[in-house]
């Protein structure tokens, strides 16, 4: 009854970490990145996803049907909605696109409940880089980890320096270092395991 056990919770950890896998496609590796500041970062959750171009969102305004639809983020960052017309969504949380949808939808409508969904991720491109056995850049369909993109990336070479990694994101104009504590981590503590955002490039010494 025990081996039983095991072998249906092993074959269930593969099939769910290659439906993962599976989403997702590498190209080749980028360019070293330039120095950089330090900075920290939020834990993983999914508020922590910031919408991007070509990104297609479900939007849905409660007893409002004729204000619902699924709309795609245009290049230029935003989505075309009725009553508000165009409204930048790119680079904001859906927490936050969802708030000024109410603020706007509020000069019509009083009291708008309005949900903001990611349908699907297009705008997602993240780089691995350094002693990792597969550096390269790559393109998620769905929210994924530091973990998740190391795990990715085929794991750490031998002489990885596993206490020094850092993801570099560009923010502002700048480009800040935020430290990953991979060993916290390992060791089970889910918010050190942050959320990785379109453009990251996270940097294994």
């Amino acid at each position: 009854m025990i081996r039983s056990l095991c072998v249906a919770t092993t074959v269930a950890l593969l099939a769910a970490t290659t439906a993962f896998a599976q989403e997702l496609t590498a190209s080749a590796a980028p360019a070293a990145p330039p120095p950089a500041n330090v900075d920290t970062a939020m834990p993983a959750s999914d508020n922590d996803y910031r919408i991007g171009p070509e990104d297609l969102l479900d939007i849905s305004v409660w007893k409002n049907p004729e204000l619902s639809r699924t709309v795609p983020v245009r290049p230029d960052g935003k989505v075309s909605l009725p009553l508000v017309n165009d409204i930048v969504a790119a680079g904001l949380t859906p927490t936050a696109l969802r708030q000024q949808l109410i603020d706007r939808l509020s000069e019509f409508i009083p009291a708008p409940e309005v949900a903001v969904i990611v349908r699907e991720v297009h705008s997602m491109k993240v780089a691995v880089v350094g002693s990792v056995k597969t550096p390269g850049r790559y393109e998620l369909r769905s929210a994924a980890t530091v973990l998740e993109m190391i795990a990715l990336a085929q794991g750490f070479t031998d002489f990885a320096s596993r206490d020094r990694i850092v993801i570099l994101r560009e923010e502002n104009g700048e480009t800040k270092r935020i430290p990953f504590n991979y060993r916290k981590v390992a060791s089970g503590d889910e918010q050190a395991n942050l959320v990785v955002q379109s453009g990251d490039i996270i940097v294994v010494p």
